[in-house]
């Protein structure tokens, strides 16, 4: 059953409608009392809340707090607990994408709509293809990449933020495939292998390593080492889809497969 989105009654106008949500430092939620500051300007000037009006604070523990704000500054805002529960929206199975890097658009385009769909961890991959071939990303951009995962997954009601891990090299990233209960790599040459007919036989995983590669796909050599490591190669049918698009296809079809977006 799917679990309904939580609506309050907000705001000194009587408005209704969902409660904005904000994932803070676990530092900033002492006992009763809540301090939001790297979310002053938003709250403030972009959504124009005001004193008396509620949120949700997400502490990526597990844990939501239903907050009524108290005090508005211009660096700050405080807010008073009024209400605690589990956070939800987390599917039960964990998929990593393992994502080869693209060019920045696209790139922060699969963050942000994989992030929508349910995907719980992200870790961007050199491939022999890959347009992006440096594997030092400066701090900066995963900063950037961060936020936006956090901004699309305060949108979309994620229950905690998914992990961000720095650029790897494709050979090093086959490294930790032992730690998933499944490992699927997407392979045009994968024949009649289909993503459903992988998950036919994992329905029971928990964690499942998705490799996308790039424009392009993975080379030959790079989906036998895959598979040497445990993978299984996977089609996405006839038709050939952008590595972006690929990428949010098969994290849904896996989610639906596992039950996951059922209603």
């Amino acid at each position: 059953m799917k679990k309904k989105v939580v609506r309050r009654r907000y705001g000194t106008g009587g408005r209704e409608g969902v409660l904005h949500r904000f994932f803070v430092l676990p530092e900033r939620i002492q006992g009763e009392e809540v301090v939001l500051t790297e979310q002053a300007h938003q709250i403030r000037d972009v959504l124009r809340l005001k004193a008396g009006e509620r949120i949700i604070v997400l502490d990526n523990k597990g844990r939501e707090y239903e907050v009524e704000l108290t005090a508005a500054g211009r660096s700050e805002f405080r807010g008073r607990v009024v209400e605690k529960r589990e956070a939800s929206g987390e599917p039960g199975v964990r998929i990593t994408l393992y994502q080869s890097l693209l060019a920045r658009e696209k790139f922060e385009w699969v963050l942000q709509k994989c992030t929508e769909v349910g995907v719980a961890g992200f870790v961007p991959v050199v491939t022999e293809r890959s347009v992006v071939r440096d594997s030092g990303i400066k701090a900066s951009r995963l900063g950037r990449w961060r936020r936006i995962i956090q901004e699309a997954a305060e949108q979309s009601h994620r229950g905690r933020l998914p992990e961000l891990e720095a650029p790897v090299k494709f050979k090093d990233a086959l490294r930790g495939l032992e730690g998933f209960d499944m490992s699927l790599i997407a392979a045009p040459g994968a024949g009649d292998m289909s993503l459903g007919a992988c998950l036919g036989g994992g329905k029971g995983a928990g964690s499942i390593a998705l490799f996308i590669g790039p424009e392009g796909g993975f080379t030959n050599d790079e989906v036998e080492q895959a598979c040497g490591n445990g993978a299984v190669a996977f089609s996405m049918g006839e038709r050939i889809l952008r590595t972006e698009t690929a990428a949010v296809v098969a994290s849904s079809i896996i989610l639906y497969e596992m039950g996951e977006l059922e209603e």
